[in-house]
């Protein structure tokens, strides 16, 4: 039997996200793959995901190289199959899934996208076809159709057991995770583990990954290479490698424009890339306007957490309001009110902005507020955050006087009607009975879709708001 050609679409890997970005190749073309085995790292707005191979073949053609961002349904992967190597059955679901769209391969091999796992096909032959049904998406590092999941998992490579994003932070720290001393269950290598040894240099001196061909035939890196936090210098005749930390010395998983001013146009990736839609469709679909006052912190006793603080005051101001802690449907203009409050706290990052939800808000106290806010400020910075805690939120809050800024017009993000605006702390003189103070103060902006909710009802809110963070304790 003859061998036959498989190509391999790259599947949605479960956040709906038109594209992924290449981290790195396990295989370069040529190699062997057996059915099931990791294939690429590839990474979305929220995650680094491991992809694996759909049959057992050898490799035969790559779409592109590290840093690369492929189109969902595009070409991920050729393969040339083995019949006497194990292959999943016809018609089994693999697990992948992008929908209905498809598209052709540039060398003219018909590739059809289908329900049933027709993300792979023969050459000029039709996928099969099943039963149509509609994407049931899936959490971080998780790839689903129907009722097929696959978890992610701390998979052996080169016999290291690691996740995808710790692979992934091993290589923008420049760590060997081959040296790493496990600390995991069965020997799995840790964030916590591979931190640890950046930081002591046990694992430094990583090597870069093998090279591979790109679509076109040019040779190209399988990985960029990655610096440790502290290389040695030395004299170069060439130009420095750009850094893979960002400002803030935190690893980056895609290199974000604007940490090198290089003069040349730079493809937004990742995080960013994500970004730049959402506040597009943002755009496009809210009709917002803004109110803004100052909230008098004069009467506070002792000291306070002030995101505590304002968490507590949105909530006081969604059960006063309920009009403003809602969804909206525009298409529809149907309206729904939340019971609960879950807060989207923006959380900024040089590789972009995230926005985890503070879920059950209106049942915490300070402590809880606080506790459950360094842990997804942890999560954000390691990316190990869930993609299901960052959407479903039913308001929003910017914190964005933590480093400058009065007063702002934050974007309302579909379907939520509304975002408050925190900005910096600022001792004014205040005009009382009798004379003149000087009272700290923090400026408050709320901007509201006016589609969904009157300017009564937003100013209402905003005094609610107001009058909260005015109590002593």
């Amino acid at each position: 039997m003859a061998n036959t050609k498989k190509t391999f679409l790259l599947p949605d890997l479960g956040e709906g996200l038109p594209d992924a970005t290449i981290v790195e190749w396990y295989v370069k073309e040529g190699d062997t793959i057996r059915l099931d085995d990791n294939l690429v790292s590839m990474e979305t707005a929220k995650a680094v995901v491991d992809v694996p191979s759909p049959v057992s073949g050898k490799v035969v053609r790559l779409a592109g190289a590290a840093g690369d961002v492929i189109v969902t349904g595009k070409m991920l992967a050729e393969f040339e199959i083995d019949p006497s190597m194990p292959q999943r059955a016809e018609g089994q679901d693999t697990g992948h899934h992008h929908g209905a769209g498809s598209h052709a391969p540039e060398d003219g091999d018909k590739v059809v996208a289908s329900d049933e796992g027709g993300v792979i096909s023969d050459a000029g032959e039709e996928a099969p076809k099943g039963e149509a049904r509609a994407d049931s998406g899936t959490v971080v590092g998780a790839m689903q159709s129907s009722d097929a999941v696959r978890s992610e998992q701390a998979v052996a490579v080169g016999g290291v057991k690691a996740m995808p994003a710790v692979r992934a932070m091993a290589r923008k720290l420049g760590v060997d995770i081959a040296r790493v001393r496990a600390s995991g269950a069965d020997g799995v290598v840790t964030m916590d583990d591979v931190k640890r040894a950046a930081a002591d240099g046990s694992a430094s001196g990583i090597a870069p990954s093998a090279r591979v061909k790109g679509t076109g035939g040019a040779e190209l890196p399988a990985s960029r290479p990655h610096p440790s936090p502290a290389p040695q210098a030395a004299p170069s005749m060439t130009a420095p490698a750009r850094s893979t930390l960002s400002q803030g010395g935190k690893p980056m998983r895609t290199q974000p424009p604007g940490v090198a001013a290089s003069g040349q146009p730079e493809q937004l990736k990742g995080v960013r890339r994500n970004m730049a839609r959402v506040m597009a469709d943002a755009h496009a679909k809210v009709v917002p306007t803004t109110l803004c006052d100052d909230a008098d912190l004069h009467a506070w006793l002792g000291k306070q957490d002030i995101t505590a603080r304002l968490v507590r005051a949105i909530v006081a101001a969604c059960k006063t309001v309920p009009a403003l802690n809602a969804w909206f449907d525009g298409e529809t203009l149907t309206r729904t009110l939340h019971p609960h409050v879950d807060i989207g706290i923006a959380v900024d990052t040089e590789d972009g902005l995230f926005v985890p939800a503070l879920r059950n808000a209106d049942m915490l106290d300070g402590t809880g507020v606080r506790g459950a806010i360094q842990r997804l400020r942890a999560q954000v910075e390691d990316r190990t955050i869930p993609a299901t805690e960052l959407s479903g939120y039913t308001i929003s809050l910017s914190n964005f006087g933590m480093f400058a800024g009065r007063y702002a017009t934050p974007v309302v993000v579909p379907p939520c009607v509304a975002i408050i605006g925190a900005g910096k702390l600022s001792h004014d003189v205040v005009a009382v009975m009798g004379g003149i103070e000087v009272h700290r103060r923090m400026p408050i902006s709320l901007t509201f879709d006016h589609r969904a909710c009157t300017g009564g009802e937003a100013a209402r809110f905003l005094k609610a708001l107001l009058d909260d963070m005015a109590l002593p304790q």
